[in-house]
Formats: structure tokens, C-alpha cells, sequence
């Protein structure tokens, strides 16, 4: 099965269901699965089964309320994992490191986390190149968490700081951390790039204290806009609830969020995105160029949503290229 394309179905079968109403309708039809697909599971890929997994909290209570387990469609790819009661970090080591790591954050309209395409290819790729890449499970915010819209920046925070916090075992430079989302991955990057000091809790460990800043981000078809007429339903209404007020529609826009600290931003889209528009990105190359910081974007003809590392004979392919140039010099 093509994953990147059975991704870009079911996102747009959600959206269109959430543009419609509910979830609920979308899924009507569907057997339900009583369980979910845990992390790790023998469906995953066995690169994944392989990699070292780092939980995110560590040994104390994530913050952000309780964990309830929600019903999971029986024809969701097992590479979209959901049931995330324990985020966690699974790191993948290049042959040869070149000092540098990489913060990879899947996406899946905050409803699932796309392991497959846009983290066990994206960490292959990055890998080959001497990253040592940190692939992010965050905990997806209609599974209980409260505040619903904090809970997955509260764990991307945390990644970058346990990421710095493994820097001297792996063997990379704590400053040379850049960070890559995609879609609503994409989304949380880019609330990462422009929220890393957010104060979402109170510190619970050293790690806490470290800098969520990362060097550099890169963003792929990413979710930036909260409301109409750009924005990615779904995404939108997993993420800030069904009907938001304009004070948290405005906290979870990145676009309004980017600053003179806000570190350097590589975008990458396709013209032809049904789910994610390319105004997307335009909306944060603006605030970017707004507030005087250094910003690149490479638009595709075509590409669709969802593709990942990309076909290597397509435009939308070479973004992987485009980006390895690119982090060569904000990170050189």
C-alpha cells in the first residue's frame, strides 16, 4: 500500500467530514477496533521496532490532565499510530555523525502521528547525511489532555530538551538542533519555533531548565492558519476544540507569533495541497519577512499532501536536497 497517498485520502476525507459537521460522519461505515495500535507494534516498520525509544516525561506524570483512549477506525493504516499515553522520542543514528541532530515531528491533523512517511523515511534520509534524528510520538490532543491546545507544544518543549539533555551520549553539538514538521506536525514546528519559552508548566527536572529554542526549522505542507479560509479543519477543531473563542485561535496561529527571536524557517508546498493550501505557508513567510528574520520557501507545481521524502524523480522530491543545502548553512 502507498502510505503517502492512503495519508492523503484520509485527511482529506476527514476535512471534508469536519467541514461537514463532525468526525463522527466521516467514519460512518467504518468497524471500530476496540483497541488501538500501540507503540511499537509488530505492524510498524522494523526500523521503527528497532530504534531506541526515549520517554518524554521520564518517570513523573506528563502534565496536561488524564488520558482517555478514544474508538480507532479498523482501516487506519498502522503506520498512523494513535493512543498515545506515553510520549516518547525514537532516535535513529547515522553511520557517521556530522555533530548535528534533527527534531522530526510527524504529522496527522493532531488526530494521528504518521510514523512511516514523515518519520522512518525522513530519518533515513537525514540519517545518511550524518544527522542523528529524534522522531517525535506526541500525545494528540482529543485524547483527554487538558488544555487540549497546549499538550502537544508541552511535548515538543520537552523533546528539544531532552534532545540537548542526550547530546553528550550521541555525540552532537546542544546548539546544532534544527527541528522539521509536516502538516500538522508542521503546525506544532512552527508553534515550537514561535513558543519555545512558552510557560505551559511548571518545571519538574533539570531538563525542564534547558532552551526549547531550536537553531532552525524547516516546515513541510504545514497547518499555520487557525481559522477560514486556509485553514485544515480538522487539524483546527482536534487541536483547539470545536468551537474555539478568537483568544485561542490567536494563541495557536504561529504566523502571529513570529518575532526577532523567531530562528530561521525553510518552507517547503505543493500548488496542487487539496487538504493544506500553499497560502499556509505564505501566511508565515510574510510574518517572517515582517519581522526582518531569514526565511526560504520552495513552492512545487505539483506534490499533493502527504508525500514525505517525496518521489526522488518528482519536484516535490527534492526538498530534501533543498533542505540539506539549507541547514548546511544556517547550522555550518
Amino acid at each position: 500500500m502507498d502510505h503517502a497517498i492512503n495519508r492523503r485520502g484520509m485527511l482529506g476525507l476527514l476535512g471534508g467530514a469536519m467541514m461537514a459537521g463532525s468526525f463522527a460522519d466521516a467514519a460512518a461505515g467504518h468497524a471500530r477496533a476496540p483497541l488501538q495500535t500501540p507503540i511499537g507494534a509488530s505492524a510498524l516498520p522494523p526500523a521503527w521496532q528497532a530504534a531506541e525509544a526515549v520517554p518524554l516525561w521520564q518517570g513523573r506524570v506528563a502534565p496536561g490532565g488524564t488520558f482517555h483512549p478514544v474508538a480507532r477506525a479498523a482501516d487506519l493504516a498502522a503506520t498512523f499510530v494513535t493512543d498515545v499515553a506515553v510520549p516518547e522520542l525514537r532516535v535513529f543514528r547515522p553511520q557517521h555523525g556530522n555533530g548535528r541532530a534533527l527534531l522530526v515531528i510527524p504529522g496527522g491533523a493532531y488526530t494521528f502521528v504518521s510514523v512511516r512517511n514523515e518519520g522512518v523515511d525522513v530519518a533515513a534520509r537525514f540519517t545518511a547525511l550524518g544527522y542523528t534524528v529524534f522522531v517525535l510520538v506526541y500525545r494528540l490532543p482529543g485524547e483527554g489532555w487538558t488544555p487540549r491546545a497546549d499538550v502537544p507544544l508541552a511535548d515538543a518543549q520537552r523533546a528539544m530538551r531532552q534532545i540537548r539533555a542526550l547530546a553528550g551520549a550521541h555525540g552532537f553539538d546542544p546548539a546544532q538542533v534544527a527541528a522539521i514538521g509536516f502538516s500538522a506536525g508542521g503546525h506544532l514546528a512552527a508553534s515550537l519555533l514561535t513558543g519555545y519559552d512558552e510557560a505551559l508548566f511548571a518545571p519538574g527536572d533539570a531538563i525542564d531548565r534547558l532552551d526549547a529554542r531550536p537553531a532552525c526549522g524547516v516546515l513541510v505542507y504545514p497547518v499555520i492558519a487557525m481559522e477560514p479560509p486556509y485553514t485544515h479543519a480538522l487539524s483546527c477543531s482536534r487541536l483547539l476544540g470545536d468551537h474555539p473563542d478568537a483568544a485561542l485561535i490567536a494563541r495557536r496561529s504561529p504566523a502571529r507569533h513570529v518575532g526577532v527571536q523567531t530562528p530561521p524557517v525553510m518552507l517547503a508546498h505543493s500548488f496542487d495541497d487539496p487538504a493544506v493550501p500553499w497560502q499556509n505557508s505564505t501566511l508565515f513567510i510574510e510574518a517572517m519577512q515582517a519581522a526582518h528574520r531569514p526565511v526560504e520557501a520552495h513552492f512545487f507545481e505539483e506534490g499533493g499532501h502527504g508525500f514525505g521524502t517525496g518521489p526522488a524523480n518528482a519536484p516535490a522530491g527534492q526538498w530534501t536536497n533543498l533542505a540539506a543545502s539549507w541547514l548546511d548553512r544556517q547550522l555550518g
